[in-house]
């Protein structure tokens, strides 16, 4: 039994479509994933028709972005109903807010001399989801930066020339959007917040607990061991449950792969078990 419950499709920063993505996890036989695109549910419905056709469990989810001061921490919804009311208009929002910023970054980007337009990038994007990526694409193509790693350091980086922050759901906001739709909140990928920092800020943890989140991503990807232990670790302490998951978002020989992160993730039964049971309470 393998279990993926992080992972990315071309509604958000992926390159495969839901049903693509459901179709690779058939094939690397990993029995259970849970989409998390980045601030869209628009890919859930998809997933679920094709898991439910080749046999693979599809469990709704989604990746916000929120702030506690001036911490950036991803929050991933699991088992949310994607049809309730307040759950579209919440994302809707967060899809409008998008197009602003992807607006004024362009306008920004034309006033230094590069000759991109917004209908451009959109249909580089293809999905529901306009990122910076994107962005950084377009402007590669048509060759005003060398590469994507110049596009986000002089241009499209926190620093950058062009860069404009994007809008969140504030972390109250987020918490109860994802429990309104019947679905919990995990931290996600905390050694990444601690790599950010240089050190684990474990009073987030604390704040986003008493704020209803439930859980904490412990194995994933780029964990070292001794991370994943920490965070099992912490988890217990604080009587959170853990999860895990690949950040999958393209096939890639030399990348991340579903399932497996660099090769020798592996998340464990308990983290599926544990999260249905979360989600069971939350809808009961």
């Amino acid at each position: 039994m393998m279990i993926d419950l992080h992972v990315h499709t071309n509604c958000s920063d992926g390159t495969l479509t839901p049903s693509e993505l459901v179709k690779r996890a058939a094939l690397k036989e990993v029995t259970t994933v849970a989409i998390t695109d980045h601030d869209t549910i628009a890919g859930n419905a998809e997933a679920l028709e094709e898991g439910a056709r080749l046999g693979v469990e599809v469990i709704p989810g989604v990746e916000v972005s929120i702030k506690i001061g001036e911490v950036g921490v991803h929050l991933l919804g699991y088992g949310l109903d994607f049809t309730t009311p307040r759950g579209l208009a919440a994302f809707n929002r967060l899809a409008l807010a998008r197009e602003e910023r992807l607006v004024r970054m362009v306008s920004r980007l034309n006033e230094l001399g590069a000759p991109i337009t917004s209908k451009e990038v959109k249909q580089l994007a293809g999905g529901e989801v306009i990122g910076r990526l994107h962005i950084a694409k377009v402007m590669v193509r048509r060759g005003f930066v060398p590469n994507l790693q110049a596009a986000f350091t002089q241009y499209l980086g926190k620093r950058g020339l062009a860069y404009v922050d994007r809008e969140r759901l504030t972390p109250i906001g987020a918490i109860e959007v994802i429990r309104g739709m019947g679905g919990v909140a995990v931290m996600a990928h905390p050694g990444v917040l601690e790599r950010e920092l240089g050190e684990f800020p474990e009073e987030v943890v604390k704040e986003l607990q008493e704020l209803g989140m439930g859980g904490i991503e412990s194995y994933y990807s780029r964990h070292s061991e001794e991370q994943t232990d920490a965070f099992n670790e912490l988890a217990a302490k604080l009587w959170l449950f853990t999860t895990g998951g690949s950040d999958f978002h393209s096939p890639n020989p030399d990348g991340i792969e579903l399932g497996r992160g660099y090769g020798d993730m592996r998340v464990p039964e308990s983290c599926l078990f544990n999260l249905k049971e979360a989600i069971a309470k939350t809808r009961n």
